[in-house]
């Protein structure tokens, strides 16, 4: 009880008043393009420094499918002055730590230091944005990794192969059909100079930014980005076209043969996304009523899916779950997914899903539901806070989204005004057939001496 108290203070006061680790923030723009946004926090003497690309994987074209994925493996390869590897010592010998990771809207690049250390990483990390430099060789050795990669992560992980095929279903043009690590046949066929093009086109001052949170002092930070990101020669952002996804006017459905223990069923509604925080349109309403109605399936523990899905004597189902993509570049989707319960099959988790979104339509959502929901995000908020890499990769997040750097606080303002029939029309409005996709996966039996696979050594994240 004291915990749950402790909570509700703590969105309380979130909710009630700005949050001044935001609004702390400082954005500025260097003479060649880049950006530059400074966030203080001095609860502790280290610093979180970020390098955010607005090119992911949905900037790739047919036939180039995971070089957005392997150019950021590159990045560690050396550059003019520094050969492979010898990056991450130095972060290391710094006292700090680093990564990277590609997603469809992105690519970043990240160390936490000492704060005291912040020039040093600042000077290596301009150096690779600059001057990013590998043999052949290199490459040769690094794709087959990169491979390896995704036959752990994909090809043998059935419901991750079943999520690809969803995708690549679900969509018809958007580049979001794509799976970010890339096809096996792009990657047999990617080439050193493949790689080369992707960072000449889009590893330019204007299509990135340099995030540093932690305890630092923005003016001077601004110094240090002018001295070492400032100095790199500004070029144009390529023009991007549009690849507009046509209407979806028809249930699609696909099931996977794969090796795996149980069946899995996953239901892809096609939903707005969240576009505009200032002056939101009525879908960006539904984007958010839409968020909320997945909290209140599988927000919290003995959430609508659980109860009614895993739980007593008719469960029909080991494992259920809703999520909603709230925020990216491309179209967004709301995913109902489950594992049937032994005897059980995946149509009749199918049917169970869609019942429990059908019953919210019908019936609408408990005032009760809708304030744990709210108070279980804006506590979620609160924590997250206290990380500074969850502060940067947030501001991160926004910055490549063109979303402004209030736009949590402005969030958790429009959550504050979420009502329940707000939820209720969008379940009603939204989980027809028609914006429909279905993906089973049928499980296959197990090959008992296959052997287990290992990330070879040079694999990230």
């Amino acid at each position: 009880m004291k915990r749950i108290l402790t909570l509700l203070i703590a969105a309380l006061a979130v909710l009630t008043a700005p949050v001044q680790a935001q609004t702390r923030a400082q954005q500025y723009t260097l003479a060649n393009g880049m950006t530059l946004i400074v966030q203080p926090d001095r609860r502790a003497p280290t610093a979180v420094h970020m390098v955010w690309l607005r090119v992911g994987s949905m900037d790739e074209v047919d036939g180039s499918s995971g070089v957005a994925h392997v150019l950021e493996h590159m990045l560690f390869k050396g550059t003019q002055t520094l050969k492979a590897g010898e990056f991450s010592r130095r972060v290391a010998a710094l006292g700090g730590r680093e990564n990277a990771f590609t997603s469809l809207d992105y690519t970043g690049y990240f160390q936490q230091i000492p704060a005291t250390r912040l020039e040093d990483v600042m000077k290596l990390e301009a150096d690779r944005f600059a001057n990013n430099r590998w043999p052949d060789a290199e490459f040769n050795k690094e794709i087959e990794v990169v491979k390896e990669e995704r036959r752990l992560r994909t090809d043998d992980n059935p419901r991750a192969l079943l999520y690809e095929t969803l995708m690549v279903t679900a969509y018809t043009a958007s580049p979001y059909r794509r799976p970010i690590v890339g096809w096996m046949s792009d990657l047999d066929a990617m080439t050193p100079a493949d790689a080369r093009d992707f960072y000449r086109k889009w590893y330019v001052p204007a299509n990135a930014v340099v995030v540093v949170v932690g305890d630092v002092e923005p003016a001077q930070v601004k110094r240090l980005a002018d001295k070492y990101y400032g100095k790199i020669p500004a070029r144009a952002v390529p023009a991007r076209k549009p690849r507009t996804e046509p209407l979806q006017t028809g249930l699609k459905r696909v099931e996977l043969k794969a090796p795996a223990e149980q069946a899995y069923v996953s239901l892809a509604f096609k939903v707005p996304g969240l576009r505009n925080v200032e002056t939101p349109t009525p879908e960006d309403d539904d984007a958010l009523a839409l968020t909320v109605l997945s909290a209140v399936l599988d927000g919290y523990s003995g959430a609508r899916l659980d109860r009614a899905l895993t739980q007593g004597a008719d469960r029909v189902a080991d494992s259920a779950g809703a999520s909603n993509g709230l925020l990216g570049r491309g179209p967004q989707m709301f995913v109902l997914d489950g594992v049937p319960a032994p005897g059980k099959t995946a149509a009749q988790v199918e049917v169970a899903l869609r019942e429990q979104v059908a019953r919210i339509a019908r019936e609408g959502v408990s005032a009760a539901e809708l304030e744990r929901v709210k108070t279980q995000w804006v506590a979620g908020e609160v924590y997250k806070r206290d990380s500074l890499f969850n502060q940067a990769r947030e501001i991160g997040t926004y910055w490549v989204l063109g979303l402004p750097l209030d736009t949590n606080d402005r969030l958790l303002t429009r959550l504050r005004a979420i009502t329940a029939e707000q939820v209720q029309s969008v379940a009603a409005r939204y989980f027809g057939d028609n914006q429909l996709t279905v993906a089973t996966l049928l499980p296959q039996p197990l090959d008992p001496n296959r052997p287990r696979r290992v990330l070879p050594a040079g694999g990230r994240h």
